[in-house]
């Protein structure tokens, strides 16, 4: 068994979402022709996802209508129409207008009135098609001549002018629209241009330079502050780059990333509220052995009733209560003593053991996944008990009978304890939700490693 995240779905969250415009309501008139009698959405990005703010039935004409009495959040919204075919618009200070198109053609056939963000947004969009259209003989000439060098040259040659005229098509157009929102998402799109590497007193060039300055200059381009950004598809690939391939996955290192990124926002925005909770969740629900401390900090630090305002008091004290769970069973943290009775009635303590290394074992004689890993944990130690292992092994159920018969049946000749009348609160203080769980504890009951596999104590004992 696996316990869920405590987090709720972000989803909820988007119900106490603001307008970032004060209007009268939202009112997009749309015609697709071959699209009748069907349900049509609009939907609009936010973070990773999509969700559903509006629907409509098409007429027999292909007539819809998205009408509501509240401005719409701005941002990149999508026109869905049946078999999963939609279109983007932008939503943002102009929220009456109409648009007319084509099923057959969605992009190519779009006609706007009264926004003049769409189009500008489509005579882009348009354009671009236009330019793909010519690279794809070009690409196909390409592959038919690669054996040729000079006709592969010359091919590259013409790829490279389509290329070049659509940058600089859409330098005009950031320029020509600068104070527009498809514009900054545009500029959002960009790589961070890294300027050539200094040298070092040696005269090699430094090769770390230019991660770090990529790194440090990765927002450059976009603007943090504009919670629009939340709405498109340019912003949540860029956070999980930066935090989770940019940065080195460790606990100390994804605390500063986090505590950075973070400090560029405006505490009480949308854009906060996205960003603090999707780091939380990530590493609250991380794979990788450690990184629960990422989640500790963010707890710690940003969800208090001042800054985590989304956040419910039933909520928050259980998001806060689970970090108090965590915080003694942290990487490199002294492991809570445990004094539990054997199978001969004896008390036994977990620091009384000495040991160079300890593996605390959460084990149940009845769980399918321990009755597997029990044997092979006994081989583990087998292996490495003449350099001084040993097993401090926890029954987490009251069945001694079981318990014992299991001890008898593969010689698990380690220290074996139980708490047949749960007078202990080990299932609490270790968190253990599903068995069987490991803790590898050193001479000084520091937690070295924990909830691995079996296998994996194997690989990490050899080290």
């Amino acid at each position: 068994m696996i316990r869920k995240a405590i987090f709720i779905s972000f989803a909820a969250l988007l119900l106490s979402a603001g307008s970032l415009f004060a209007q009268n309501g939202y009112e997009i008139k749309v015609k697709v022709k071959g699209v009748a009698d069907s349900l049509c959405y609009l939907a609009n990005y936010f973070g990773e996802k999509q969700y559903i703010k509006d629907s409509c039935n098409a007429d027999k004409e292909g007539n819809f209508l998205f009408k509501g009495s509240e401005a719409l959040p701005g941002g990149i919204y999508l026109v869905v129409v049946p078999g999963r075919r939609y279109f983007e618009i932008i939503v943002d200070r102009q929220q009456k207008f109409s648009i007319e198109t084509d099923n057959a053609d969605l992009v190519g056939a779009l006609k706007v009135k009264g926004s003049s963000d769409n189009e500008a947004f489509y005579e882009y969009l348009k354009f671009i098609g236009v330019k793909s259209k010519e690279v794809e003989p070009l690409k196909a000439e390409y592959e038919a001549a690669k054996d040729d060098p000079v006709k592969t040259a010359a091919v590259k040659a013409k790829i490279a002018d389509v290329d070049s005229a659509v940058f600089k098509y859409r330098e005009k157009f950031i320029e020509d629209h600068k104070d527009s929102f498809i514009s900054k998402v545009f500029k959002a799109s960009d790589e961070i241009k890294v300027p050539d590497a200094p040298l070092k007193p040696d005269g090699t060039k430094d090769s770390s330079y230019v991660f770090y300055y990529y790194k440090e200059h990765f927002f450059d381009n976009i603007d943090l502050q504009d919670d629009r950004m939340l709405r498109t598809p340019v912003l949540h690939p860029k956070l999980e780059q930066y935090m989770t391939k940019m940065t080195l996955q460790m606990p100390d290192s994804v605390i500063k990333a986090a505590d950075w990124l973070v400090g560029q926002l405006k505490p009480g925005s949308e854009m906060f509220k996205y960003v603090v909770w999707w780091i939380t969740n990530t590493y609250e629900t991380s794979k990788i052995m450690g990184l629960d401390a990422v989640f500790v900090h963010m707890v710690d630090n940003y969800y208090t009733r001042e800054k985590a305002f989304w956040v419910d008091d039933a909520q928050l004290y259980k998001i806060q209560e689970r970090a108090r769970i965590l915080t003694p069973l942290l990487i490199g943290t002294k492991c809570k003593n445990l004094i539990l009775a054997d199978s001969l009635g004896k008390m036994q303590s977990l620091y009384d053991v000495k040991a160079p290394y300890t593996v605390l074992y959460f084990w149940d004689p009845d769980c399918g996944h321990c009755q597997k890993a029990t044997p092979k944990l006994k081989e583990v130690y087998d292996k490495y008990r003449a350099q001084g292992l040993k097993v401090y092994a926890v029954c987490t159920e009251v069945e001694m009978d079981k318990w014992k018969k299991f001890i008898n049946e593969h010689n698990l000749d380690w220290i074996n304890v139980a708490d047949p009348e749960v007078r202990n609160n080990f299932r609490h203080d270790f968190d253990i939700t599903s068995t069987p769980q490991v803790f590898l504890l050193d001479d000084s009951k520091i937690i070295r490693a924990k909830k691995v596999e079996v296998e994996t104590l194997d690989d990490i004992l050899k080290r």
